[in-house]
């Protein structure tokens, strides 16, 4: 005879009509492994993230398959290279038209901080007109930093509540950038 004694079971886990995790849990996780990227490239952080959709870095292995040239078929968006003071309304513009819930990756020393172009016409760093999620560094930053940005990324949206977006802080977060959640 054993002196083993089994704990019993966690709430929810048997009986009928059981589950194993919760809604917020499950709808991250499919978000997390569909990601689909909108590359908006203007110099050679542009060409780092080519090789990253190549067969040697593959960025399809974290469910962002297909690349989309379409804003509102896309939910992430990665800024790679200098972005121009005239460029940063056509940013924020393919920002609004992207569909909730849509995510920002900054790209490189450029996108992030205006990298080495310290000047009157080169924004220092598109956080000036939209809001980022994730900053990866370089000038240009390898496949493996794009790489490791984009599960920084993930991490971020398996984590994230789906009110999320429907919270007041949210909302004064799009107000500080002019953006009006009706755009």
């Amino acid at each position: 005879m054993s002196d083993i004694k089994l704990a019993p079971p966690p709430p929810g886990v048997t009986g009928s009509g059981f589950f194993a995790t919760t809604l917020d849990k499950a709808v991250g996780l499919a978000r997390a492994n569909s990601l689909w990227p909108l590359p908006f490239a203007t110099s050679c952080c542009g060409i780092e993230f080519m090789a990253t959709m190549g067969a040697t870095y593959d960025l399809a292995r974290f469910g962002a398959e297909r690349p989309s040239f379409s804003p509102r078929q896309s939910d992430m968006l990665l800024v790679m290279g200098t972005i121009a003071k005239k460029m940063g309304p056509v940013l924020k513009q393919v920002y609004i038209q992207m569909a909730e819930p849509r995510w920002v990756i900054a790209v490189g020393a450029c996108a992030s901080s205006g990298g080495i172009f310290d000047t009157y016409s080169v924004l220092q760093g598109i956080d000036e007109v939209i809001p980022v999620d994730v900053y990866v560094p370089g000038c240009p930053p390898r496949p493996e930093a794009i790489l490791d940005g984009v599960m920084r990324l993930q991490d971020i949206v398996r984590n994230e509540s789906v009110r999320r977006r429907e919270t007041e802080e949210y909302k004064a977060l799009l107000e500080s950038y002019g953006i009006h959640k009706n755009d």
